[in-house]
């Protein structure tokens, strides 16, 4: 574990141990309960989501569409993702990626800086 101000990061390792000794500090089963209005009123009460309508994946776009001119330059790049928002997008089938690209670049045109 290192330690930066409030920001404490773990390797790859240590978050597995503490995984497998039960650290993970969400309860996916008491989630997993909740009914939408239970989850609405958890964003409502959350202020990282301030000011986030709820419209907002509607507001998503993808760049399929543009000619090829017009498309930005990809990277590629290896994040982690919560099991269940990977699920979440894999789950709506080919095109999963370039959906997580348009969520995050809906956050981005928002002004959102956090």
């Amino acid at each position: 574990m290192r330690r930066k101000g409030n920001i404490v990061s773990y390797t790859a390792e240590e978050l597995a141990a503490k995984r497998a000794n039960g650290e993970d500090q969400t309860d996916w089963a008491e989630v997993a309960k909740k009914t939408e209005e239970e989850l609405a009123a958890d964003r409502a009460s959350d202020p990282a989501w301030d000011d986030v309508p709820e419209d907002w994946v509607s507001q998503a776009r993808t760049t399929t569409g543009l000619a090829t001119e017009e498309k930005e330059e990809k990277r590629r790049v290896t994040m982690r993702l919560d099991a269940d928002v990977l699920e979440y997008f894999k789950s709506g089938g080919r095109g999963w990626q370039g959906h997580i690209n348009a969520v995050l670049r809906s956050f981005i045109e928002r002004g959102e800086r956090r």
